[in-house]
């Protein structure tokens, strides 16, 4: 096909696949438009006009394309900044072959006049609190917070086997990915079961699976962990891990600012240890 030419027409003479999927895969971040000199984005436009030297890919899909997105739901808002509850099994962002179920993708489609900047991530398999820039000012300031550890991050994480730690707390600091971690447990106690441990943790740094990894490492793995965890999730359908609440200074209003996961939407693992003593 000549340039100028039309996006979904081009991928659907290339791939043999019909123009409706191809506009459905488009719309689902699934095609990706590379153009001289400017950085490579999605390209959601069906009718796009291509013109000569441009090259657009196809990440298809269909299971991925077929997915439904969890319900997520906004915390909070201000004129710079978003909290959002990220249910477990949510991408934080989404990946090559589409983000129509991703974190950062709902939250443009509920204000197309915000520019949404991601601030950090989440584990898919965890919940809890992700902070949401929107502007770029607002994300580079953010940024700064988490870079210079000025954002308290608090997890609950329930653990296999009783975990017993000194009332002033405990540190792990093992290096991940040759870069050095530290993991505060602040307290320890009993969960659900009575034969695993329910953890308060604060994270000082924000390594790749951070909490999972010192927790495995320590000997403690988190319930639900199919990746550096006993069961191989063959027990637990869940990871048992909630990202609950963020606290800093604003950048913008220099007040303090505390977020935590309302009661409702807090996992069910977090629900209070029942008293079966009548």
């Amino acid at each position: 096909m000549q340039c100028p030419a039309k996006a979904f027409q081009l991928l659907a003479e290339a791939s043999g696949l019909p123009k409706e999927r191809i506009k459905h895969a488009m719309v689902k971040g699934a095609v990706w438009l590379r153009q001289s000199g400017k950085k490579e984005r999605r390209l959601r436009k069906a009718k796009f006009t291509l013109q000569q030297g441009d090259e657009i890919e196809l990440f298809y899909d269909p299971e991925i394309l077929a997915m439904t997105p969890p319900h997520t739901v906004c915390v909070t808002e201000n004129n710079d900044f978003s909290v959002w509850f990220k249910p477990p099994w949510m991408l934080s962002q989404g990946t090559r072959y589409g983000d129509h179920c991703s974190l950062l993708r709902i939250a443009e489609k509920s204000n197309r006049e915000l520019a949404f900047k991601l601030i950090h991530r989440l584990d898919r398999e965890a919940s809890g609190l992700m902070l949401l820039a929107h502007n770029r000012n607002a994300a580079h300031l953010l940024s700064n917070l988490f870079i210079n550890n000025a954002i308290e991050k608090r997890y609950f994480a329930e653990v296999t086997g009783i975990l017993e730690i000194d009332p002033a707390g405990k540190f792990l600091t093992g290096d991940i990915d040759e870069k050095p971690a530290k993991t505060e447990i602040i307290s320890s106690r009993p969960a659900r079961s009575r034969k695993n441990s329910f953890l308060d943790i604060r994270i000082h740094t924000g390594r790749l699976h951070q909490v999972r990894r010192h927790l495995a490492d320590l000997g403690y793995s988190v319930l639900g962990d199919s990746q550096y965890g006993e069961t191989v999730g063959k027990t637990y359908s869940a990871l048992h891990l909630c990202a609950w609440q963020l606290q800093f200074i604003s950048p913008f209003t220099m007040k303090k600012c505390k977020y935590t996961v309302p009661d409702y939407l807090r996992p069910s693992f977090l629900l209070p240890v029942q008293n079966n003593n009548h």
